[in-house]
């Protein structure tokens, strides 16, 4: 049985012409489906829907043998116990710092401020403001993120940013990019081992479907 660890919406609407590409249709949308594991036309195949963050530890705990995981998701695991054979190019956006449009941010910075910031990509916020030399106090959030400085629980948040209609709709403007985010497949390290004539097939059918910007 091979398993593959994917994360609703986005991720997985842009993984399905990969699948395809290999043969493999899932039998049930996770979006209209209230199943976690879902089964595919191979009886040797199936899908395991998790929230994006956990899809690295479904791989590296072998509970799944692949999956798809945003670059965010590996940089937050740190990797350990992946193989990361390819970045398929998919569901891109961008980790920002934002603010509300009223909040001069880099006057703030300039003075040495020290910061609140709301994120739920902690490991990303420390890296990135250490490297900077800007003092913060990260506060750790799960839901909308765009809430905090409105409400005034922080003065900005890191997030990630794709149209940046949900930024506008709120007031908040983006001040500063921190990385470029693509999706990439990731393998488990045992599972490429134990079952390496069953995924290298699958990988190498991923590699030839990857579209690239020209």
């Amino acid at each position: 049985m091979i398993t593959i660890a994917l994360s609703k919406g986005r991720i997985f609407t842009e993984t399905l012409p990969f699948l395809a590409a290999a043969g493999v249709v899932p039998l049930e949308d996770p979006e209209t489906s209230r199943k976690l594991l879902i089964g595919t036309n191979h009886p040797d195949i199936r899908i395991v829907v998790v929230r994006a963050s956990d899809v690295p530890t479904y791989v590296q705990y072998g509970a799944a043998d692949m999956g798809v995981a945003g670059k965010d998701s590996l940089y937050e695991h740190g990797g350990a116990g992946l193989y990361v054979p390819l970045d398929l190019n998919i569901a891109k956006c961008r980790m920002c710092v934002a603010c509300p449009r009223d909040f001069d941010y880099h006057a703030k910075v300039r003075r040495g401020a020290r910061l609140r910031i709301a994120t739920k990509f902690m490991k990303y916020s420390r890296n990135y403001f250490a490297k900077i030399g800007v003092h913060v106090d990260l506060i750790k959030l799960y839901g909308s993120m765009e809430l905090a400085p409105i409400a005034g629980l922080s003065d900005a948040i890191v997030d990630l940013v794709s149209s940046g209609a949900t930024l506008k709709a709120n007031n908040l403007v983006e001040v500063e990019q921190i990385d470029t985010i693509s999706s990439r497949l990731i393998v488990g390290q045992a599972a490429m081992k134990l079952k390496t004539s069953e995924l290298l097939p699958i990988i190498d059918t991923f590699e030839k479907t990857v579209k690239y910007d020209d």
